[in-house]
Order: structure tokens, then sequence, then C-alpha cells
């Protein structure tokens, strides 16, 4: 038998993902070895430890994974986010460092809010309304996701977090849903936004991804269209709906806000310069503002 060591371990990995033309080969090879290793590979470790058999055979079985375009984050079952780990898997969307965007925005927005409300649509893993619970003083945060697997993981996240988010299992489209659910100060959500022409052309790892969580419709607007018809209602006077978007989609889903009646409508860039994040505000006379506080008693009734 061969003996390995760590740092074998580490180099034959890295080889087998170049070879197969995986960017930032060496830093997934880290990654998978940690897996399977059952360490944090990315710090300090001695890695001229011998490997054992049944940590050679795990690396083995989780690079033929990784070979046949598995995401890396399905594979070791975690990723970060905001500096905190989300357990993910098969039926989950991916947290990704975009979506950071929307966190930064709503910070930046209602930082200096006290008791507010949070609604997160189509929560997949619950990274949003999880980590807004965290950095914003939330009196409650309501995380909706349609899908039982992605249920699964946002439960799973919010006892791993200590998060007292409210999981929620029901179709961000359904006539019905809103009015379940209390007035709120922000509906923050990253909906399918992917086009029907884009789908087509997924990277390969992406294709492992629910497809639910990531077709849009024909231009990757339904769910913006569908969620701004419905869920602008449950917005409190001068409450925040927003979005992440893909790339060169900001002017049709402003429009489709601005047209809604929302006001100081706005794009925000990502890291990358692109605009990644599209924001308004509710514009409601005060004679709807007193009838819309009258939904929020009966909601909070129901609820209770």
């Amino acid at each position: 038998m061969v003996n390995y060591t760590y740092r074998d371990i580490i180099q034959s990995l890295s080889e087998k993902l170049t070879e197969a033309g995986i960017s930032n080969a060496y830093w997934e090879a880290r990654e998978l070895a940690g897996a399977a290793l059952g360490f944090n590979c990315r710090g300090k470790f001695d890695a001229k430890t011998q490997a054992d058999t049944e940590q050679i055979k795990l690396c083995a079985n989780l690079l033929a994974r990784r070979l046949m375009g598995e995401p890396l984050q399905y594979i070791i079952g975690k990723w970060d986010f905001c500096g905190e780990s989300f357990k993910v898997g098969s039926g989950v969307l991916i947290p990704r460092a975009d979506t950071e965007t929307l966190i930064e925005c709503a910070c930046s927005l209602l930082g200096g809010e006290k008791e507010l409300t949070v609604i997160d649509l189509c929560s997949g893993s619950g990274c949003i309304g999880i980590t807004l619970e965290k950095k914003l003083d939330c009196k409650e945060v309501w995380c909706v996701e349609k899908s039982e697997a992605a249920m699964y993981f946002l439960k799973e996240n919010a006892t791993r977090l200590n998060s007292a988010c409210k999981p929620l299992l029901g179709d961000v489209t359904d006539e019905s849903l809103p009015e379940k659910l209390p007035l709120a100060d922000l509906i923050i959500s990253n909906p399918p936004y992917i086009s029907a022409a884009d789908m087509k052309k997924l990277q390969k790892e992406v294709t492992f991804e629910p497809v639910e969580a990531l077709f849009g419709g024909e231009d990757g607007c339904d769910f913006y269209r569908e969620i701004v018809r419905l869920w602008k209602s449950r917005l409190k006077p001068e409450g925040i709906m927003m979005f992440e978007i893909g790339a060169g989609q900001e002017d049709e889903v402003m429009q489709i806000m601005i047209q809604a009646g929302m006001h100081d409508v706005r794009a925000r860039r990502d890291m990358a310069g692109i605009n990644r994040c599209v924001y308004g505000r509710n514009s409601v006379q005060k004679n709807e503002a007193v009838n819309l506080y009258d939904q929020l008693d009966k909601a909070e009734r129901n609820l209770h």
C-alpha cells in the first residue's frame, strides 16, 4: 500500500482538478481534503501526517463526485455567507457572495431602526433572513420557502445558528399567502431570475442546483412581477422591497416596481461593479395606511 501524507493528498487532488479544467484547483483541493480528513485545511496543520486508509478512500470518493461536476459546496455540505457557515446540499440553492450585496444594502438602509419585521421570500437555505436577524434589530423574521427539500436546510440552519426566524412552507405566488403574514418593514428576496435562454447555457455545477430556484420565466422576471403585485400590500408605509437581480436586469425590475407605485427605486452594485440589488419604498396614502394596519391586526389574530 502506498503511504500518503496530508501534503501528498492535497497535491494529488490539486493535480486531478487542474487536469479537469477546474479553476482554483489548489483551493478546492484543500476544501475537499478538509472534508475527508476531518479538519479545516485552510489553516495551519501538520502536512507530513500520514493519512489512513479510510481517509484516502474518502478523498477518492469526494474527488470522483467533483469531477462529475457536483458543486464543491454540496460535497462538503456547507458554505460560508457573511461570516457564518450554512448547511447546504442537493435541493437547495447555494449561498453566493453576490447575495451579500443585499445584506449590505439592507443594513445601510435599516441599521438604525428598531423592532423590524422582515419577510424573506424564496428563502432557500435561510441565509438572507437568518443573517439579517443577526445584523438588524428585528422583532420577527419570516422565511418563506416552497420546496420541502430546501425547507429542511432552512430549519437546520436556523437551529445551528440559534435563529428565532419563522420558517414558513409556502409558494410566494400563492394569492392567499401574503394575508397570512404581518406587515413588514422589509420584504427581501433572491428569487429565481435566470431566463429561458440563459438556462441553456448554465455551467455544469449550476445544473445540480434545483431548477425551481433558478428559472425565472422566459425573460427571467416572472417572480419580480408576481412578488411586487402580491406582496406590496404587506409593506408598511415607506417599507422597503428589495431584490437580488441578474446582470442587466436592473431596468426591467426597477420599471416593474415604479409601475406598481413604489418610489425611491434604486439599484446597487456588487463588488464587481455589476448592479446586483434593486430596492424601492412603498408609497401609501394616509387613509390607505390606516386600512393596512387594520389588516395587520387581523393577520396577527389569525396567526395566534
